[in-house]
């Protein structure tokens, strides 16, 4: 069996962002042995070799509308990858960012989407119970522009104070609330994220540092690793661990599957619905 043909990518676009580093590199590097057209956009130097390199601040309109002049006419998929870490007195940034800055990227770019096309974003486990929190994402969601965005991030401090949680309960709510919206469907474009667990990336000293309150990145790590790693006497995922199951999630194999917020954390998630519902008995 071809392997490229089996998955897809060969001699199409695709537009892949975070490519200087961790989960989205991986993607990246593998997007290209696939035989992709790869435009790769980071804030930081890209090393990969792609198609097309692009440095841009993914958290600003202005840049955002600058690099999707420089993007083909055609895109077969799309990964939303880039994120960062949820520091106190960022909010608002990390709801650009991790959020915003993705869902006013996508709309853009719709036009642009070939039919079956694939959106893929790199959601988190941090997002895990956004259903509780839908009603409130979904009024984010329904934003249509970025000024208005700013106002309404702006005048509800308290929803964003956790900012990386809210964000990436906002990108599952995203996922599951469009995957059948006509906008989409009309073309069959397909709509999903993977929810990694912790995992060992070139941002690991930012999210640990972001984890302590006096931002000490050893606390930081201690905390997250009681948190995510100690409970089940587990172990760090790679950046590859991700990144591979986010290229296969956008691929023709996986081509009847929309609307899907996978956690890729080693059944953590898993553990933790199961104790929900002993404790609800």
């Amino acid at each position: 069996m071809d392997l490229k043909k089996l998955f897809g990518y060969e001699n199409k676009n695709v537009v892949i962002t975070g490519s200087a580093s961790g989960m989205s590199r991986s993607a990246t590097e593998l997007l290209g042995e696939l035989g992709a057209n790869v435009y790769a956009i980071d804030i930081n130097p890209i090393e990969a070799n792609v198609t097309k390199r692009i440095q841009a601040d993914l958290g600003r309109k202005e840049e955002i509308d600058r690099v999707i002049e420089e993007l083909p006419e055609r895109i077969d998929a799309l990964f939303l990858c880039h994120a960062i870490a949820g520091y106190k007195g960022k909010e608002l940034e990390v709801q650009l960012v991790n959020f915003f800055g993705q869902k006013y990227m996508v709309e853009a770019l719709l036009p642009r989407l070939s039919k079956h096309a694939s959106i893929n974003f790199i959601s988190s486990v941090g997002g895990f119970g956004y259903e509780q929190n839908y009603k409130t994402c979904l009024e984010v969601i329904k934003i249509d522009n970025w000024d208005k965005a700013v106002e309404w991030y702006k005048s509800h401090p308290d929803i964003i104070s956790n900012s990386y949680v809210f964000a990436k309960q906002c990108m599952n709510t995203y996922v599951t609330n469009k995957c059948m919206a006509t906008e989409f469907i009309s073309k069959y474009i397909r709509i999903n994220a993977i929810c990694p667990g912790y995992t060992i990336t070139g941002l690991s000293d930012d999210f640990n540092k972001s984890s302590s309150p006096t931002l000490n990145a050893e606390e930081g790590k201690e905390m997250i690793e009681g948190m995510f790693i100690k409970g089940w006497n587990g172990y760090a995922a790679e950046a590859k661990d991700m990144g591979y199951p986010l290229v296969v999630m956008g691929s023709d194999i996986c081509s009847y599957m929309s609307g899907e917020c996978i956690y890729i954390d080693h059944g953590l998630t898993s553990s933790w619905k199961n104790q929900g519902l002993i404790n609800n008995k």
